[in-house]
């Protein structure tokens, strides 16, 4: 570097020898004709020789010193400003020596130039300002225009820009000083001059370790870190297009950022451009030491003050790092336009960016032109895995209007990330505590994961990590013992860098892949990093643990090594945040975002004790650290620990959405603890030595949470006060309980019968309190949370039918029922009403049909007779395949009550030593389809004997005379004394033959008399004959074989009378009973269709396992084909979703009755047998049929049975599955569909993952249309998945993709992490609770046994008999 710079002087003229007044009137004498000429194109320069421009350089330098009282200096100036263009466009009014060689000129002009900028006496002034930027800009077009500049003018240019930046920056900032003014602009000219030199001259390494000497003294201005951003972060984005190429997440940048990088640099020059920029700044943690900063010459006359900059600089260099971090992880940023700022005192205006939201914890700030000032690109983005991060400038924090009226609950997760800016207010700052700001946060968008062709973690460490780990620690002197660190100055001066450096270190450890090691060295150092941040002592840093917590959400779940010696620690950590309701150390971040966070992680360490029962949780650091949980133990001892903070979590938390998240995090963990008891996996679990650090949450959770049956019973106890109580009035919450109940009802724990009925009356009270709100308060979604519960009460039915065995129970269920159904009890308080003077006025109609099916369970569950089989049908009885019309002949077909459709066949049903009346009957109902058969005996069962022959006396071949006396007796009809008994009223109200026929029917009596009287006359006359009479014994008649048992049942049950058989056209009601003429046409089809449609919610699930790397459709449907390419803990999974089904053998509405066992039907496939083509796997409940398909590619079926709404009627059989043709094309509704059609075009996906980043390239598009051009996103829209990936601790982790409307559905959630036994439970009861949710959503999507109801009724409506009550009574004495 030339002497006259680096001394800080610049170039001295000759004129300075004399005295001031000689210097000053030779400068006016000279620079007055010079200035003159300037500007006015026919002018020619004045100075011909190189002596006469040397002299008059001489007298220019000096005037460059004069004061700025007059335009001397101005004057100055514009002419070197003018003759600087000579290397770019030369002029007339250049010096012809100037332009024979500029870059020689050139060079001394910029080492005069210096001059201007040496530190000034006077205050700085606008005009000279004004000046300094005059020239700033001149240098800045030299640069850009110029083709002409030799590597030394490159050099010069280089060392002129780092010298007056050294003059100006190098001293402690002042207010309205040069620096403050000019820092913005000047640092930037200077990285743009020096990126122009990289792509057209690259600088020399002396020159790049002089420019890194320098700033390393200029590092206590904002400026410069803010700068070093600008240009660093443009770089990075040149740079990953170049590295990761376009399919790589673009990293965005503002496009005046964007143009700093030239366009025409070599791209083998971006990487070592990059790498040199990136260290130009040093190491930012010099910042934070006393120690380095004192040491700089410039910085030894700064004290260090409270309201230093040096903690904000230091925050926004590590924000910087931060920044570079997510964008080598490929998540996706989001950039703000820059802003227009005055500059002070100039009137002329500049590019100024400012982030509107600080990194970390993303709470809005004022903005202030120079101590706020941030780069365009600095928006806080979404990271993976983690929640938003934490607001860090906290000592200038301003406060703001707090927000009255947040976003509604389910509109959340659509809000965007960004804050709106809040206007300029007073700071209230304090050296030595932090103010909160009243403003919290809006909710943060849903993070996006990184990119799958992210880099290594080893990577990103080698790069960032020594500054990372640095700044963590920062301020920590090691010759300070342990215990005796001062973590006040740390948390009061630094903690906003810190906090940023914890952050992005968590953000890089979580983003591990699936497939990667990390060194051993990364991960100590991280853990003990850690292990500091997360201390909870009174001394730790708040904002650092909040920064931990917001970026760690999945750090258990991400198989890293040793992470679980973490465990004590973090459940200090989430102690900390969960169990205190107001959060108050940490009200400088959103508390609700916060909270989220802890939850998260609070899923992922709840099965950790269950896992590992024996693991030590023991952690020796030999004190180096203070306050660090260090309790030894094993992991089993920590479950009631984690236990109580889960119950007390629930108890503090306000937020809907965590609330729903607890709520899925109690089934996972109640389901776990039922499975691992009932397998005989735990063991005697040893009493935690700590109790008395379990906080107490309201009497619901003690130290007896050790055994599955107490703790479900504090569940249910605390949900069914809360859904009763606070939860009732909303509805989001409200469903996730009534799911959350609905689930424990399932799980089989040894509980006492009060505590279900408890949970009983609880629904039936919410049940009752919701259908009693008033009129202006019904709505769409509160009649969904009745049908919903209505549905949960039906689970607890189902699952407990011994409960209805109490009269109370049932009283208390039937009330709900009838309340559901008429709209008010009958019972009332002191008031009863009978039920036929009620006004039938349900609070809806789909309400009234929920409490139907309340009423179809509890008539099949209370007091029934043990299911023995599947169902049956017309064919099935006889022995046919088909429903036949040959079948349906044999069959007598009534109507009862409009509702239930009864066929009867008369034929014994199995072999009978002796004929007896036997009658099934077949009974079609809306809640579904029943076989009952009938016989009647005359002894009862336990005495019958297995022949029932009736006695015969012996036969005699001849008649004995002596048999027997034979008397003549006259047979009469009336005793004798008929006559003499006198006649009374009662004996005329028997009217006589002849007076109640008509003369038709007289005349018919008269022969039928005559007949009788010849016949009379015949049997008076003796026989005679030629023969012997010969007399015989009596014989009994042989038995009769034909019954008319179908009368008979008709009979006994009271439809045979004239007013069940009343026509409809008389009154207009309907008649009890209606026969069907079974010979009409297309009636054997239209009872098979009936026969479809199910009497259960039936939903279908497909599984697909994908392979790491795997991209497209067809090599993941062909791993299935065989157990080779897939592991077997993926065939454990399938075995636990159900039984296999052979689909040729399905019986209509129900299972097959012959039990298949799953390796068997596996045989070598790798779960493609399941394809849908013979078997299936099923799960099959009172309430619910799941069917699992397995695709493969080697079917015809990827897409499988049709789903009950889009069955068509006469066309299809009971078990039609579709082909893969029918599943490739396209049915999604156009935009206008209704909510039926897109409730059929709803799919439920199952993907078996083995790497977690080949979720975001699962071909979805692929397996739902073979041509992408026909796939709409409306389809994709439609589909909900469910990604499993195992992890290496035998866990498995949940991610879910699809519809927002199923985020929170219970038990699964974002993040959940599972055991391996309650996997397929959880996966199953997902299934059900989302397709409810669906269906709940749709005005089109009428439960079963609603249209099995309108079903019946068409079919009377088509087929009903319009024969007369004659030939109906005459009918029933026929055969069918």
């Amino acid at each position: 570097m030339d002497q006259s710079l680096s001394s800080g002087q610049g170039h001295v003229s000759v004129l300075s020898c004399f005295p001031p007044s000689v210097g000053r009137d030779v400068v006016v004498a000279t620079v007055k004709p010079l200035g003159a000429g300037l500007g006015k194109p026919d002018t020619r320069s004045l100075l011909h020789t190189d002596r006469q421009v040397k002299w008059t350089m001489e007298v220019l330098c000096y005037g460059l010193t004069l004061p700025l009282d007059a335009d001397t200096v101005r004057v100055c100036v514009d002419i070197y400003t003018d003759w600087l263009m000579a290397l770019v466009s030369p002029r007339d009014s250049i010096p012809p020596p100037i332009s024979r060689e500029p870059n020689l000129y050139v060079q001394k002009i910029l080492r005069h130039l210096y001059s201007l900028f040496m530190p000034r006496s006077e205050h700085v002034s606008p005009v000279y300002l004004s000046l300094c930027q005059q020239v700033l800009c001149a240098v800045q077009s030299l640069a850009r225009e110029s083709t002409l500049m030799s590597r030394d003018t490159w050099e010069t240019l280089l060392h002129f820009l780092l010298c007056i930046n050294h003059a100006m920056m190098a001293q402690p900032t002042t207010t309205g000083g040069v620096s403050e003014q000019l820092s913005d602009l000047s640092m930037a000219v200077l990285f743009e001059v020096w990126l122009l030199s990289c792509s057209r001259c690259f600088p020399s390494r002396s020159l790049w370790l002089t420019g890194r000497q320098m700033l390393s003294r200029w590092r206590h201005q904002p400026a410069v870190v803010e700068q070093w951003n600008r240009v660093i972060t443009a770089l990075t984005s040149r740079l990953l297009l170049l590295t990761f190429g376009p399919s790589f997440p673009h990293f965005k940048v503002p496009d005046e950022d964007a143009a700093l990088i030239p366009a025409d640099m070599d791209d083998e020059r971006v990487p070592h451009t990059w790498f040199r920029f990136l260290h130009l700044f040093s190491n930012p943690v010099d910042v934070s030491r006393q120690v380095v900063v004192c040491s700089t010459p410039s910085s030894q006359e700064e004290p260090l003050r409270g309201d230093s900059q040096l903690p904000d600089i230091f925050f926004r260099a590590m924000r910087g790092i931060s920044t570079l971090v997510d964008a080598f992880l490929g998540v996706t940023v989001v950039n703000k336009e820059p802003t227009e700022q005055l500059l002070p005192h100039t009137g002329l205006t500049t590019r100024l960016h400012f982030r509107d939201r600080l990194p970390s914890l993303g709470v809005a700030v004022t903005r202030n032109p120079f101590r706020d000032r941030l780069p365009s690109y600095g928006l806080s983005r979404p990271r993976s895995g983690s929640a938003p991060p934490i607001p860090v400038n906290i000592l200038t924090m301003p406060s703001a209007t707090p927000s009255i009226n947040p976003p509604p609950l389910h509109n959340r997760r659509l809000k965007p990330a960004n804050v709106s800016r809040t206007t300029n207010k007073p700071l209230m700052t304090s050296s030595s505590t932090h103010h909160p700001p009243s403003f919290i946060p809006q909710f943060s968008s849903p993070r996006p994961f990184p990119s799958p062709f992210r880099c290594n973690v080893d990577s990103l460490l080698h790069l960032f990590g020594c500054w990372l780990f640095d700044a963590a620690l920062t301020n920590r002197d090691p010759a300070v013992p342990a215990g005796h660190c001062d973590v006040t100055v740390m948390s009061d001066r630094w903690v906003d860098g810190r906090a940023e450096a914890y952050g992005t270190l968590c953000r890089i450890f979580t983003s591990k892949k699936t497939a990667e090691d990390i060194l051993p060295v990364y991960l100590s150092r991280f853990y003990l990093v850690l292990l500091q941040g997360l201390q909870v002592s009174d001394e730790a840093c708040p904002p650092v643990l909040a920064s931990i917590l917001l970026n760690s959400t999945c750090l258990f779940c991400c198989d890293l090594r040793g992470v679980n010696l973490l465990l004590p620690s973090f459940i200090s950590a989430v102690e900390n945040v969960l169990l205190n309701r107001e959060v108050l150390r940490f009200s400088f971040v959103s508390p609700v975002d916060l909270r989220q966070a802890s939850i998260l992680i609070l899923l992922s360490l709840l099965p950790l004790p269950l896992q590992f029962p024996f693991v030590l949780s023991e952690l020796s650091l030999d004190g180096q650290f203070s306050g660090i949980d260090v309790t030894a133990g094993s992991f089993m001892s920590l479950k009631p620990r984690l236990i109580s903070v889960l119950i007390g979590a629930l108890h503090t938390e306000t937020d809907a959405s965590n609330t729903q998240i607890i709520l899925a995090a109690m089934l996972t963990l109640i389901q776990d603890l039922a499975l691992s008891e009932a397998a005989g996996q735990t063991q005697k679990e040893t009493q935690y030595d700590g109790a008395s650090r379990l906080r107490q949450t309201g009497g619901t959770c003690g130290t007896n949470t050790n055994t599955t049956g107490i703790l479900w019973v504090q569940f249910v106890r605390l949900l069914t006060q809360r859904l009763t109580g606070q939860w009732r009035n909303d509805s989001a919450v409200c469903l996730c309980a009534l799911e959350l109940l609905g689930g424990l009802a399932k799980v089989e724990v040894s509980v006492e019968e009060s505590e279900r009925r408890r949970a009983l009356t609880s629904i039936c009270s919410y049940i009752v309190f919701q259908c009693s709100r008033p009129p202006p308060l019904h709505s769409r979604d509160l009649h969904s949370i009745i049908v919903a519960a209505f549905y949960c009460l039906n689970v607890w039915l189902t699952q407990h039918p011994t409960m209805l065995d109490q009269q109370e129970c049932l009283l208390e269920v039937l009330e709900i029922v009838e309340l559901g159904i008429s709209g008010s009890k009958s019972r009332q308080e002191q008031e009863v009403t009978c039920k036929e003077e009620k006004k039938l006025s349900p609070s809806s109609l789909r309400v009234k049909e929920a409490a139907e099916a309340t009423l179809s369970c509890v008539m099949q569950v209370s007091g029934a007779f043990p299911f023995l089989g599947g169902l049956l049908n017309e064919d099935a009885l006889i022995g046919r395949y088909s429903l036949r019309d040959s079948s349906v002949k044999k069959f007598r077909y009534f109507v009862v009550d409009s509702s239930v459709i009864m066929a009867m066949l008369e034929q014994p049903q199995g072999p009978e030593e002796v004929p007896c009346p036997s009658l099934t009957a077949l009974i079609r109902g809306p809640s579904g389809c029943h076989t009952w058969t009938l016989q009647l005996h005359l002894q009862p069962r336990e005495g019958r004997t297995h022949s029932q022959q009736t006695m015969i006396p012996e036969h005699h071949s001849v008649a004995q005379e002596d048999a027997g006396i034979r008397c003549d007796v006259k047979h009469q009809l009336f005793p004798e004394y008929i006559d003499r008994i006198p006649s009374v009223k009662a004996d005329l109200s028997i009217p006589a033959l002849h007076a109640t026929v008509a003369e038709e029917m007289q005349q018919r009596l008269k022969r039928l008399q005559a007949a009788i009287k010849r016949q009379q006359q015949v049997e008076t006359q003796p026989q005679v004959s030629g023969r012997s009479v010969v007399i015989t014994t009596c014989r009994p008649p042989p038995l009769a074989t034909n019954f008319q048992t179908a009368r008979l049942f008709l009979s006994h049950l009271g439809l045979l009378t004239p007013e069940t058989l009343k026509d409809p056209g008389a009154s207009g009601a309907p008649a009890q009973l209606v026969s069907l003429d079974s010979s009409l046409q297309g009636f054997s089809e239209h009872l098979q269709c009936l026969d479809q449609l199910p009497s259960r919610y039936c939903d279908y699930a497909f599984i697909f396992y994908m392979r790491a790397g795997q991209r497209t459709a067809t090599e993941i449907l062909r791993n299935v084909e065989s157990s080779c390419s897939v592991p077997s803990h993926f065939l454990d999974f399938l075995s636990s979703l159900g039984q296999p089904v052979e689909v040729g053998r399905r019986q209509v509405g129900g299972v097959s009755t012959s039990s298949l066992e799953f390796p068997a039907v596996l045989g070598d496939s790798g779960g493609g047998v399941f394809n849908g083509e013979r078997f299936v796997l099923m799960y099959v409940d009172t309430l619910t049929e799941i069917t699992f398909i397995v695709p493969s590619s080697s079917s015809h079926t990827v897409d499988t049975l049709k789903r009950p709404e889009e069955v068509e009627p006469l066309t299809e059989p009971p078990s039609h599955l579709q082909s893969h043709s029918e599943l490739r094309q396209s049915r999604t509704p156009p935009p206008t569909s209704s909510p039926a059609e897109d409730t059929k075009s709803f799919k439920f996906l199952i993907v078996w993952v083995e790497h977690f980043e080949d979720i975001e390239s699962f071909p979805l598009s692929d397996l739902l249309s073979e041509d992408r051009k026909t796939e709409t996103p409306a389809s994709v829209s439609n589909v909900q998945l469910i990604f499993i990936l195992p992890l290496k601790t035998g866990l498995y982790r949940i991610c879910l993709h699809g519809n927002n409307k199923f985020s929170l559905t219970v038990p699964l959630v974002n993040g959940s992490v599972v055991s391996k036994r309650s996997l397929g439970v959880l996966v199953r009861e997902m299934v059900i609770n989302c397709c409810h949710r669906r269906r709940l959503e749709s005005d089109s999507a009428p439960p079963p046994h609603v249209r099995r109801k309108h079903m019946i009724s068409d079919i009377i409506h088509r087929y009903r008999s319009r024969h007369s009550e004659p030939t109906f009574y005459s009918g029933l004495f026929q055969d069918p």
